[in-house]
């Protein structure tokens, strides 16, 4: 019988529409001589072999008696997926921040395996070096990772830069990751009249799969309630009291970025110094918490250049944690979500890392954080399989009132490679929801800390001021550090 999606993938599956696309993205920057794409597009072919579920596709169950099954897709096309693309002369950062957010904006072909990559050229050589530069751009489905059967695709595309002393004695062992010995050779998909016997047998043996399909309709709910609201807005307050009564109130009166998301996206970045941020923590403070308090400053300069006002905002923040008494998984722990306010109102940063210190510690106190270091450990680059757990883990939240979504996963300190070619920047592009059109995600790697903030276009201006705002927050608690 073919695996059943979870409650919590049917949900998500449930909450895709245009305006709402759930995929997470990366953007990774690569630089070094001669780069062949076509090579790395054969890479990215081969690589699927350790990632099974890439080249299933959802197929839903008759009647919707139950949760949808994963079964392979016998007309699986990697070139479907894996895509060519090239940004027009002279190819600016600005141009490849205008590409990824018209890019995952799109949502994905729900009729096909839930993820695409775009390797792009044409991107300016790297200002430093003079080499030549490319981008990989990929979209993952939530549901598509669970981070124990399945993996983000970027954790088994990269590789750790070898020396060349030491590449005939390299004895790295890819098992963990499956075998790509054996071609593909889907098997036959389920019959309509087997779908429809297995869910109403599951039915009568247990709860289980009613309550999954009872979620997984609560999410439809919420995303027509919203759309509802969207359509009322002109004519009346039935479509807003609706929208708030199911979202929560996520989106306050007093914030940009509260409402119904349009289909499209902007997209910004920027990148910070790790040693900058560590020496911030003292004993007494973790790297997180220094990253909540810089994007809390940023978002204070950002909302006051608006003449915005805003108190305090409430962000979605999940964090790896395990059981007092429980052991890590293979990523390290369990991601839950939690909700983090961000102190707009306190002028001095560093008061503000109090406030924000004390309230991360309330929720690691009930589990046992797991360290940077620990997570840094895990095989392949983990912190996209990090950042797409933790859009599944937000979705546990879908009905708390929160503003904006924050993750942070960190990465190796050391430089790895796709196909020989050094990776020199990643990141992150989280989704937006209905009443939370901001998302920022960061990643560590290789001593910097990479920021990728994603908001809608029609309402969230000027992104790139708020990466700006965020650079400027580090030098503020610096400054104020110092004086102590």
């Amino acid at each position: 019988m073919p695996q059943r999606l979870t409650a919590s993938e049917a949900a998500l599956l449930a909450a895709e529409s245009r305006r709402t696309p759930q995929h997470v993205s990366s953007v990774d920057i690569f630089t070094g001589d001669d780069i062949d794409v076509d090579a790395i597009a054969a890479l990215i072919e081969e690589r699927l072999a350790y990632v099974p579920r890439y080249r299933l596709r959802v197929r839903e169950v008759p009647g919707g008696l139950a949760a949808p099954v994963w079964v392979e897709d016998a007309d699986f096309d990697p070139a479907f997926h894996i895509r060519h693309s090239a940004l027009p002369r002279p190819g600016t950062a600005r141009q490849l921040d205008e590409f990824v957010a018209r890019v995952t904006a799109r949502q994905l072909d729900l009729d096909r395996p839930l993820w695409e990559c775009y390797i792009v050229e044409g991107l300016q050589p790297d200002p430093d070096t003079g080499q030549q530069r490319c981008a990989l751009i990929t979209k993952t489905h939530p549901c598509l990772v669970d981070g124990i059967d399945a993996v983000e695709l970027c954790q088994v595309l990269l590789d750790d830069i070898v020396d060349d002393d030491d590449a005939d004695d390299d004895e790295t062992d890819d098992s963990s990751w499956g075998s790509e010995d054996e071609p593909f050779e889907p098997l036959p998909e389920p019959r309509m009249v087997d779908l429809v016997f297995d869910a109403v047998r599951e039915g009568l043996s247990g709860p289980g799969p009613a309550l999954a399909v009872g979620r997984r309709s609560l999410s439809s709910a919420v995303t027509t309630a919203l759309a509802a609201g969207e359509a009322f807005v002109a004519g009346g307050s039935m479509g807003g009291w609706a929208g708030t009564a199911l979202r929560g109130n996520r989106g306050p009166l007093g914030t940009p970025f509260g409402g119904v998301p349009s289909e499209q996206r902007r997209f910004a970045r920027t990148v910070l110094q790790l040693d900058d941020l560590r020496a911030l923590r003292g004993a007494s403070y973790t790297i997180n918490d220094v990253i909540l308090t810089v994007i809390a400053g940023g978002l204070r300069a950002w909302l006051a250049a608006q003449d915005v006002r805003a108190r305090e905002l409430l962000a979605l923040v999940p964090m790896s944690v395990v059981d007092t008494d429980g052991e890590p998984s293979a990523l390290g722990s369990h991601v839950s979500p939690h909700l983090i306010s961000l102190p707009l109102f306190e002028p001095n940063p560093l008061m503000r890392m109090r406030q924000i210190s004390h309230g991360t510690r309330a929720h690691t106190d009930t589990g046992r954080a797991v360290s940077a270091h620990s997570i840094r450990d895990i095989a392949g680059f983990a912190p996209m399989t990090l950042h797409t757990l933790a859009v599944r883990a937000s979705h546990e939240l879908v009905l708390r009132p929160h503003h904006l979504l924050v993750t942070n996963a960190p990465g190796p300190q050391h430089g790895i490679a796709l196909d020989g070619v050094t990776m020199t920047a990643s990141h992150p592009v989280l989704p937006v929801e209905p009443g939370r059109l901001l998302s920022i995600g960061v990643t560590s790697y290789d001593g910097k800390m990479f920021v990728g903030v994603n908001a809608d276009r029609d309402q969230v201006r000027d992104p790139e001021l708020l990466v700006s705002c965020i650079d400027e927050a580090v030098g503020e608690l610096q400054a104020a550090w110092e004086d102590g």
